[in-house]
């Protein structure tokens, strides 16, 4: 007599290490994995706001574009810098491309969204939709 299990009734331990041995499974190599961008995203008072690290870059370098509910964020990196003249004893700072999109929610109006760099950190700011800031009604 054959016993099947199905998946309801694994153990929360046997499902994280089900696939463990399963040999067609690829691992994906620590230099292709996507690396996520250093990126702040908070909300306050006045609005929504998007610090994005950008060290060593200037204003013209990256660039921002709106698409319907969606703030694009991205920088192209040019020619490589790397030269044979060079010998890294040590390379900790990356200098890569990225390429950042954000579905805004409608709460925020993202026509009014206002940018700033300073001190290679990119500052957005959303303010809040005026349908959307707290009202206070009077009881007739």
């Amino acid at each position: 007599m054959t016993t099947f299990i199905s998946e309801r009734h694994l153990s929360p331990f046997d499902l994280l290490f089900k696939d463990f041995f399963r040999s067609e499974l690829n691992f994906q190599p620590a230099i292709e994995a996507k690396i996520s961008h250093p990126v702040d995203i908070y909300e306050n008072k006045d609005g929504l706001h998007f610090e994005v690290a950008c060290t060593g870059l200037s204003k013209s370098d990256v660039e921002l574009n709106i698409e319907g509910d969606i703030l694009k964020i991205s920088y192209t990196k040019s020619t490589p810098e790397d030269s044979d003249e060079v010998n890294y004893l040590h390379k900790g700072i990356a200098r890569r491309s990225f390429n950042l999109g954000y579905k805004v929610a409608s709460k925020f109006h993202l026509a009014l969204a206002e940018a700033e760099m300073e001190n290679g950190l990119l500052k957005i700011y959303i303010p809040f939709a005026e349908e959307a800031k707290p009202k206070t009604l009077s009881i007739k």
